[in-house]
Order: structure tokens, then C-alpha cells, then sequence
């Protein structure tokens, strides 16, 4: 597999614009010159009659989106040229966008979708998942905090599931998408090419309930009783304990996982995400996730973080400081501190014309 011709491919296809990310080798990994690209497209697609569906899928076999390039942030955390800080300038700004489209914003989530591959496809308006759906926020595992508004579609599952989600990173399969908030359809991966070709001469709703199936079985709603009392806690270090203490291999699991976390960024996670339940609405919730986003940058453990798990690979980050009891409260507060004069400013929302 290799990537070759632009980063993205866009066309129209009868009643439907359709937007490739075209970066297979990696995983369609988000870059600036892609998010550019994807809101140009948006503007323009957004005032033309001719173009009644938008979709949005990913090239090769592996995913719609593995996230932003996080080799990138890792460059620019370490030299502190600013780049990071302007990508999600314009990312968080294509999220509000797509949230707001006025015309139907088919996602096709099919195999990986992750952080920023969340961001451009789970606020659409019509989100499909496939049996190859693996859906993830993992940003704690890097030192980082979910952004791209997820934030707010974890802060609005069920019970504390998204809280979970948060913390642990774990990936949802199509059916723990739909439960959760992330997805609205199930469709098999095998029909997706007709599903595009229905998309190109049929009303969004029509095309997809042709399609549409049953999602097989998953396991997060499942566990929701142990979830849930975990979850519920005030502070990280009172999840752990719970989870220590609740009966079962998935307790145990999920508390070996946060055992391997960054602690702080698992402090400002828990804070983010309940936060996030009372900022209402999703510039808000932007504005806040830029605010933690920039405050990372600072911090040793996003580099150290990138380093273990996509530079060197050896799994093994030195997280600092290493342990949760050494978080404290201010260091929490201060990635939700204002940016002076750097603060995400959102458009104003435009009606579409046709």
C-alpha cells in the first residue's frame, strides 16, 4: 500500500460530494494541509444546490482515520515552533463545522477511527459503523486529553461509560458505538460500495435504511453495573481503588490499563469530562479541549508519551511525574487556565443556500 496523488480526494458523484483522506499508509492520519483541505471542501459543498449529501470515508483497507500526526505534535512539542498549536486551531474549528453542516454528513467508520478521526466523522450527521469499526479516544496512553469534541460525546454516554472510554482508551466495536453515542447505523463493510452508489442518487435517509442491519453483539453495555460504580468516583484515585476491588477479569483489566497511563493526563481527563456535562454546548467544550490541548504542549510527558508508543515503540513511557498521588490539584487547573490572547475563536454558524 502507498500513498500517492493529494492527501485528499474529493468528487462529486450525482446528488453526493465525497471526501477521501488519502493517506493509507497512515491510517489517513490527519495533517494541517488535510484539515485545510476538508473545510475548504465543506465551504464550498455547503453553498452549491447541485451537492444535496456530503461523505466523508478513508482510502486503503485499515480505517477511516487513525487520528491527527501525532509525529508532527511530537516534533513540535519538543522545537515549540507553534505548528501543533495552529493544527488544532483549524481542527477544532472543522469539528464545529461539521457538527453544524446544514446538509446530511454521511461518515463511513469503517475499521480504525481514532482521536481526530473521531472528530471528523462523529459529529456528522448520519455516522455508520461496520463490523471492522474500532472506535477510540486514546489519548491518555500518548500523555495527551481527548479533544476534537470528544470530550462532550464521552461526557454524554450512558452512565459513566464514556468515562471509561476516557480514562482506559479502550476501543468501541460498532455495537458499543451505537450505545454509545458515536455511531447511528450499522451497515456491513461488504455493502458500503453500493451504499455509495445509492448515496449518489438517493436522499441520505433512503440510502442508508437500504443498508442498514442489526450490529452484532458487543460487551460494554454489558458491563455497565461495574462501570458504572467505578466510575462514579470523584477522583482518580478512587476509580482504582474501586476497580481493584470489584470482582471480575474486566475490573481488573481496566485498572492494569490505567496502571500504564499517564497520571496526569488522566487527572485532567476526569476533570474534562466532567466538565464537559455542564458546558452545554460543543464550541464550549472546543474552546475548553484547546485550552488543555496548548497547556500539553508544556508538559514532558505528550513527548514522552509519542516517543514510547509511535517513535521508539517500546512501550515503556517515563511518565513525570509517575505517580497520581503526585498530581496535584493545581497542576490539573492550570491546563484549563486561560491562553492570553491565544483562545479558540469559533465562526458564527452560515445557512446553506439550495
Amino acid at each position: 500500500m502507498s500513498d500517492t496523488g493529494p492527501e485528499v480526494l474529493l468528487r462529486v458523484d450525482g446528488r453526493a460530494g465525497v471526501i477521501t483522506l488519502n493517506r493509507p499508509r497512515a491510517i489517513n492520519a490527519l495533517s494541517h494541509a488535510m484539515v485545510r483541505a476538508v473545510d475548504a471542501a465543506l465551504r464550498d459543498w455547503e453553498r452549491d444546490p447541485a451537492v444535496r449529501t456530503v461523505v466523508v470515508e478513508g482510502a486503503g483497507e485499515r480505517g477511516l482515520c487513525a487520528g491527527g500526526d501525532i509525529r508532527a505534535i511530537h516534533d513540535d512539542a519538543r522545537a515549540g515552533t507553534g505548528a501543533a498549536r495552529d493544527f488544532w486551531y483549524d481542527e477544532y474549528r472543522l469539528n464545529a463545522r461539521v457538527a453544524r453542516f446544514p446538509k446530511p454528513y454521511v461518515a463511513l467508520m469503517d475499521g480504525i477511527v481514532m482521536g481526530g478521526g473521531v472528530g471528523v466523522s462523529a459529529h456528522g450527521s448520519v455516522r455508520i459503523v461496520t463490523e471492522r469499526s474500532r472506535v477510540a479516544m486514546p489519548e491518555t496512553g500518548i500523555g495527551f486529553v481527548p479533544d476534537v469534541g470528544g470530550t462532550q460525546l464521552l461526557a454524554r454516554a450512558p452512565g459513566e461509560l464514556g468515562t471509561h472510554l476516557g480514562l482506559t482508551g479502550e476501543s468501541m466495536t460498532a455495537s458499543d458505538a451505537l450505545a454509545c453515542g458515536f455511531a447511528d447505523h450499522f451497515v456491513p463493510s461488504a455493502a458500503l460500495p453500493e451504499l455509495l452508489r445509492d448515496l449518489a442518487r438517493l436522499p441520505a435517509e433512503d440510502a442508508v435504511a437500504r443498508h442498514a442491519a442489526r450490529a452484532p453483539a458487543g460487551t460494554l453495555t454489558a458491563s455497565r453495573d461495574w462501570i458504572d460504580a467505578g466510575y462514579a468516583a470523584d477522583s482518580v484515585e478512587e476509580i482504582v481503588e474501586r476497580l481493584r476491588a470489584a470482582p471480575g477479569e474486566g475490573p481488573r483489566r481496566a485498572a492494569e490499563a490505567l496502571g500504564t497511563r499517564s497520571p496526569t493526563a488522566l487527572k485532567v481527563t476526569l476533570a474534562a469530562l466532567r466538565r464537559a456535562r455542564g458546558l452545554g454546548t460543543l464550541e464550549a467544550v472546543l474552546a475548553q479541549e484547546y485550552r488543555t490541548s496548548c497547556h500539553a504542549l508544556e508538559t514532558a510527558d505528550l513527548v514522552e508519551g509519542i516517543r514510547a508508543q509511535v517513535i521508539d515503540k517500546d512501550r515503556r513511557p517515563s511518565w513525570r511525574p509517575p505517580t497520581l498521588a503526585e498530581v496535584t490539584p493545581a497542576d490539573v487547573a492550570r491546563f484549563f487556565s486561560p491562553l492570553e490572547g491565544r483562545e479558540l475563536r469559533l465562526p458564527p454558524p452560515t445557512g446553506a443556500v439550495g
